[in-house]
């Protein structure tokens, strides 16, 4: 098997860090770029987006597979069936902190379409001409908000990966949302 025939890294990646915010004690939650493939509430999808609790509190039955994250969970007091595709997925993170990751948008065969990265104040990790099968092993940290300007990817050119940002005393990260 060679490397375009493997399997993708983003649901193992997506595990690890779900695994990982639970065995810490911290709140799981999943952004989601909506297209018609995506099963959620569309009264909750904003800009085409949502963002999911998917702790074990808040989900039933939940199965993270390699293709679909599925559970159940509930909206507003009413049950609801939830299914997302992998590709769908541009970040999972915890609550408390925004320690996660974020992936660009899944293009291949399966989407049929090109779809662009997630949009951010800070200049985007990829553009669309970037999203090709090799930059998808690229990954964008997600950082506290009160150093935003030291966002950074992963890239194949970088000689070291840069340091991470020093904690600023009385200060707590904050995840932004950008819509």
């Amino acid at each position: 098997m060679n490397a375009l025939d493997s399997t993708s890294t983003r649901p193992y990646l997506i595990r690890a860090l779900y695994d990982w915010c639970t065995d810490n004690g911290l709140t799981p939650y999943v952004a989601v770029a909506v297209d018609e493939t995506v099963q959620v509430p569309r009264e909750y999808v904003k800009n085409n987006e949502i963002v999911l609790n998917i702790s074990f509190d808040a989900t039933s039955s939940l199965k993270l597979g390699n293709d679909f994250i599925e559970f159940k969970a509930r909206f507003a007091g009413s049950a609801r069936e939830i299914m997302v595709p992998i590709g769908r997925v541009i970040a999972i993170y915890a609550r408390e902190n925004g320690q996660g990751m974020a992936f660009p948008l899944a293009t291949g065969p399966s989407d049929g379409v090109s779809q662009s990265p997630v949009q951010a104040d800070t200049p985007p990790a990829a553009t669309e001409a970037d999203l090709s099968p090799a930059s998808e092993a690229k990954i964008v940290q997600l950082v506290p908000a009160n150093n935003s300007s030291s966002a950074s990817s992963a890239r194949d050119d970088d000689p070291e990966p840069p340091e991470p940002p020093k904690p600023q005393q009385g200060k707590r990260p904050s995840l932004k949302r950008v819509k």
